[in-house]
């Protein structure tokens, strides 16, 4: 049974749910935001099942979804509830189970340390669903960063890293934050006017090789 595929970030507005789509195209796989903080606009599920196009594909009820835009910790205190690991654990392997040898995409809340709760962070779910971890790095001014910053903790915390997916192509920033990482790339997106169905089939299309090595390695 495949583990899960948890999709993360350098920082928040980095492209996660983009990447999330593509990936889940690729690999005709469910998907799954467990935390939604923040729904006025649309939630990041009705986005990804917006821009999904293959029939395989679906898409799982979050375990909270909060109304307020914040990190997910002041969200559910803002409504009287606490995010409780143990149970995103729980929920996650009902929907494993029941998927089968289908692979299922998780896309988390900003960036690893963001807090679920007063103790617990993404990194913790993670590891708590033994995700195996794609980090999507944005392009801009201070990236670099960012992304070691990111790379520094996913070593020290032991996450199992299965590589890069670069957003918003700026700067050539990629071979050198896979050099100083070690983290290979998985691929990379060009800056996107247009984000619809067809445009998600061609990116699924052109990093599904890769991102199938990645689940038979």
């Amino acid at each position: 049974m495949p583990h899960p595929i948890l999709i993360t970030g350098i920082g928040t507005d980095i492209g996660k749910t983009l990447v999330a789509a593509i990936v889940t195209e690729a690999l005709g796989a469910d998907y799954w935001k467990p935390v939604q903080a923040g729904y006025e606009t649309g939630t990041d599920a009705q986005t990804v099942a917006s821009l999904i196009s293959n029939p395989d594909t679906v898409i799982h009820k979050e375990s909270y979804c909060l109304s307020m835009p914040a990190s997910p910790h002041i969200a559910a205190e803002k409504e009287g509830v606490e995010i409780d690991l143990l149970k995103l654990k729980k929920d996650c392997k009902n929907i494993v189970d029941s998927i089968g040898h289908k692979p299922l995409v998780v896309e988390g809340a900003g960036g690893l340390l963001v807090p679920l709760n007063k103790k617990e962070t993404v990194a913790d779910l993670a590891k708590a669903i033994e995700a195996r971890v794609i980090l999507v790095s944005r392009n801009y001014l201070g990236s670099i960063n960012h992304s070691r910053l990111t790379a520094a903790y996913c070593q020290q915390a032991r996450l199992n890293i299965s590589g890069w997916i670069f957003n918003d192509q700026y700067l050539d920033y990629e071979k050198e934050i896979v050099e100083w990482t070690g983290y290979p790339s998985l691929g990379t997106i060009a800056y996107l006017e247009r984000k619809d169905p067809e445009t998600i089939r061609v990116y699924a299309d052109r990093l599904r090789e890769s991102l199938q090595k990645m689940i038979a390695g």
